[in-house]
């Protein structure tokens, strides 16, 4: 009787620390991750946070994996159709929101900018890209670019390597999109990121036509499937 199940167990102090250091970097930026400040969030001592963690850099490495986990699930729910260039588009708008919603946690996940007092160590692998956290999320990425290769739209290539392209761009685009770069545009989605997709497409070796007609399913499913979500590509 007195079991709590995992849905309604309480959070763990290390849980409850990464998530008061998420929306700290949400509501104030990395200049307000400071052991005071996160332990204040959460109602805890200081020195919860170095009994935990061992100092705020291990804290930042256990945030970034936290926004990785989240990556993933997020990819996780897209649905895998018979259109493979339109689940792939589908993921890029994915990955496109979860920037938008904490675009300081997409900062620290991918190296862009740290704390005025944290560099990651060039040997820091966690921070390089190959924690787990990073490998599931990707590897979502690479089994959808797997199932475009194997459909035959596109030429024989390196499942792995399409997904290094595809990454590329579309952390590119998110980058620039989120530093005010395209604000010229009255829907940069539509108007560069989409446009972007489909000549990635066609250099792979699918018709332009086939291309566009796909991307665009992938907005109006992305659309429909956010209906309250005012980020929601379509309507930027």
């Amino acid at each position: 009787m007195g079991d709590r199940s995992p849905a309604t167990a309480p959070e763990s102090v290390p849980e409850r620390l990464i998530r008061a250091t998420v929306g700290l970097l949400a509501e104030q930026g990395p200049s307000a991750i400071k052991a005071r400040t996160v332990a204040s969030a959460t109602g805890l001592s200081t020195m919860v946070v170095y009994s935990h963690f061992g100092g705020i850099p291990e804290l930042v490495r256990a945030v970034v994996d936290h926004g990785f986990a989240e990556l993933g699930d997020a990819f996780g729910q897209v649905p895998a159709t018979d259109d493979p260039i339109a689940d792939l588009f589908a993921l890029a708008l994915t990955c496109r929101r979860i920037a938008r919603e904490n675009p300081h946690l997409y900062d620290l996940m991918f190296g862009l900018s740290t704390r005025a007092t944290y560099r990651p160590l060039e040997s820091d692998v966690r921070l390089s890209g190959h924690s787990p956290a990073f490998r599931t999320a990707h590897a979502r990425v690479t089994d959808a670019c797997a199932r475009l290769v194997n459909s035959g739209r596109v030429g024989k290539q390196e499942p792995e390597i399409v997904a290094a392209q595809l990454w590329s761009f579309v952390h590119g685009y998110i980058t620039l999109e989120l530093g005010e770069h395209f604000i010229e545009f009255d829907n940069a989605v539509m108007q560069v990121l989409l446009p972007m997709g489909v000549n990635f497409a066609v250099g792979l070796g699918d018709t332009r036509a086939l291309a566009q007609a796909s991307h665009e399913r992938a907005v109006r499913l992305y659309d429909s499937a956010r209906p309250v979500d005012s980020s929601a590509a379509g309507r930027e």
